[in-house]
């Protein structure tokens, strides 16, 4: 079993994800081999807070190119994590 902080590798701060918070969902990008329940249980023990529900998407990555060199940046893998009514995550909460 992975570590809780090899899984969890940093939170999205986007004008979305902020906005996802008024609905208490944060966002994270996860490791790529992290399932659902491996999500769930490093959530929990970072934060210290119940989770309600977990979603995640695989973002492919997007064409890059430096002059006549194309390549494409790495893909990753989201995970909008919902939490219980009443939970927040302080991290969050001075943005």
């Amino acid at each position: 079993m992975k570590d809780a902080r090899d899984i969890i590798v940093r939170p999205v701060i986007t004008e979305k994800s902020m906005n996802l918070m008024a609905e208490n969902k944060y966002t994270f990008i996860v490791d790529k081999q992290a399932n659902k329940t491996e999500i769930r249980k490093a959530i929990e023990e970072i934060f210290h807070v119940k989770v309600d529900n977990v979603r995640t998407i695989n973002v492919k990555g997007k064409k890059r190119r430096m002059g006549r060199f194309e390549g494409y940046k790495p893909d990753r893998k989201k995970a909008i994590v919902t939490l219980k009514a009443g939970h927040k995550i302080p991290l969050f909460e001075g943005m």
